[in-house]
């Protein structure tokens, strides 16, 4: 009896954990947040950021350019050379630079700091869209301003 318990926990568990995912896919697209990413063609790192994207409820409008457009739209918000990553997204209000979490969008957007946006420098191990099996590395989201000033947004370890 026990076994046939566990197997159905289990077995709900699961399903529970697919509704949710589904949920968060079939959203209606005006509902979801739209993030416009600029990435170069290819970057396969920049696409699984994408597909974290759309996982967690944004709709993305995903565009090839050159590293130096890429580069180009968040020099424009104020974000200096050393926060810079592989690709840049507009998502409302606000520029993301590199493997920031969706978690750390979805809180940006509901708080609607006074910020340009926030940026993962580099391209940190661990991170959405850089997972190689157990590695991770600790890093930090910052949040930058169009004049150039920044600050820890959130820490990841």
């Amino acid at each position: 009896m026990k076994t046939r318990t566990r197997t159905f926990t289990a077995a709900v568990i699961a399903v529970a954990g697919l509704g949710v995912a589904t949920y968060a896919q079939m959203k209606p697209a005006s509902s979801r947040p739209t993030a416009i990413v600029y990435k170069t063609p290819t970057c396969g790192c920049c696409s699984l950021w994408v597909d974290h994207l759309k996982a967690n409820g944004f709709q993305v409008e995903s565009k090839d350019v050159s590293a130096d457009e890429v580069r180009a739209v968040s020099k424009a918000a104020g974000l200096k050379d050393e926060g810079a990553s592989c690709h840049t997204a507009k998502i409302g209000n606000y520029v993301v630079e590199g493997h920031v979490p969706a978690s750390d969008i979805h809180k940006m957007l509901k708080e609607k700091p006074a910020i340009a946006g926030i940026a993962a420098p580099g391209m940190p191990m661990g991170s959405p869209g850089m997972e190689q099996g157990g590695v991770k590395d600790a890093y930090d989201v910052i949040a930058f301003t169009k004049d150039g000033k920044t600050s820890v947004y959130s820490k990841h370890k």
